[in-house]
């Protein structure tokens, strides 16, 4: 057992149950007892015995001995209804560049059915080399049967890169992935690089509330994951011209086994320009200063046929519900126009939406860090700034 009480030391003095984060020791015939099942060998009750009665041994794992076996860079490649998402595309260039770095392949992995269109897709857009499990089982994500079949596949490649979109399905298979490989993942990656010394994956994203950006690596453990959000990086190209190697793969039909069921999939209907696709973004902050004088923004918005967008300001007001939120908890955006209006610019907002092509900022405050980012900058009073913008973009389109 990876952890034990030595009987012959242990008085059930419980110093150890009030040290458990996890609730997982009791006291029975006066003797300290550890739930397996519960405990998760953090370790944390081994320093609190003053007898050292707790002995915990965690496992050496097999990738930390044998590094040099994981070789390529792996994208899962998300799909709905048979379609690869666009994050995908996102990711395998981003994919590309690493694996430039390393000298390796860029591979994908595509599971579902009926899926030779996208298959040659991916291959237009990057891969290498496409790894394909299909059965009609899979055209729908669903946790066991998805994570089973990577886990399979990851143990039989061995990439030493996986990235995955930070999506509601990416964010779902990846960390039971990681978990059951014992490895490490960093999440909601807002960049990625080669360390040209070790050659490891340097995972950048932002901590401690979006105050800081903090560099992740994981040096001793294959393969290296991490999840991206959309619209971080830009789509790789689709060139026709490219060549690659689609390899099939066939499991046993246990490791498509599910313990729960999919009954249906309801869409979500949207009423106006989705937030992550749009072309043009119009967002609104605390410089609005009640939820009553969004009209402006969707006034602005209605006439360039845009999406409204909001700062986590706003939405925390109730101004807007979340779905409109922009920035490190809500949507990463990165449209060709991005306007920006009483908002202050903290580092959670623009980690949202710095990939934006144009961003324009218009605020009273001439410090305000939203104007470091900005291509055209506005100082002034949005609540007259704005209708004089909209009606000029009235004006100029109708021509």
């Amino acid at each position: 057992m990876p952890i034990q009480i030595i009987i012959e030391k242990c008085t059930g003095c419980s110093l150890c149950i009030k040290a458990c984060p996890f609730n997982a020791i009791r006291i029975l015939d006066k003797k300290a007892v550890i739930d397996l099942n519960i405990c998760n060998l953090c370790g944390a009750c081994v320093p609190a015995c003053k007898l050292k009665a707790i002995f915990i041994e965690k496992p050496v794992e097999a990738a930390k001995k044998q590094l040099q076996d994981y070789k390529g860079v792996w994208v899962f490649a998300e799909q709905k209804k048979g379609k690869v998402q666009s994050v995908v595309y996102e990711l395998l260039a981003k994919a590309r560049h690493l694996a430039d770095c390393l000298d390796t392949d860029v591979s994908a992995v595509l599971l579902g059915e009926r899926l030779e269109e996208e298959i040659q897709e991916l291959i237009w857009r990057g891969a290498d080399q496409v790894y394909v499990v299909e059965d009609h089982k899979l055209a729908n994500y669903q946790d066991e049967p998805y994570t089973n079949l990577i886990l399979e596949l990851i143990k039989k490649y061995k990439p030493e890169i996986v990235l995955c979109g930070a999506t509601s399905i990416g964010r779902s298979l990846i960390s039971r992935v990681a978990v059951k490989l014992r490895t490490g993942l960093t999440a909601d990656c807002t960049g990625l690089d080669i360390e040209p010394q070790q050659k490891i994956l340097l995972q950048t994203r932002p901590a401690f509330g979006g105050n800081i950006m903090a560099t992740i690596i994981s040096p001793n453990y294959r393969p290296q994951m991490a999840t991206v959000r959309h619209k971080v990086f830009l789509e790789s190209p689709s060139d026709m011209k490219r060549k690659g190697k689609v390899i099939y793969e066939k499991f046993n039909a246990n490791l498509m086994l599910s313990r729960s069921r999919l009954l249906d999939i309801v869409e979500e209907i949207e009423s106006t320009v989705n937030l992550a696709e749009a072309d043009i973004i119009v967002s609104g902050g605390r410089g609005l200063r009640a939820a009553e004088n969004f009209k402006l923004i969707e006034d602005l918005a209605g006439v360039l046929q845009a999406a409204v967008g909001a700062s986590r300001a706003a939405v925390d007001a109730g101004w807007k519900p979340y779905s409109h939120q922009v920035g490190q908890t809500g949507r990463t955006v990165a449209p060709k126009i991005y306007i920006a209006c009483g908002i202050s610019g903290q580092i959670q907002h623009l980690v949202g939406m710095q990939s934006a092509k144009i961003i324009v900022a218009i605020n009273k405050d001439p410090d305000a860090p939203i104007f470091k980012v900005a291509t055209y900058g506005i100082v002034g009073d949005l609540f007259q700034i704005i209708p004089v913008l909209t009606q000029r973009f009235k004006e100029v389109l109708k021509k």
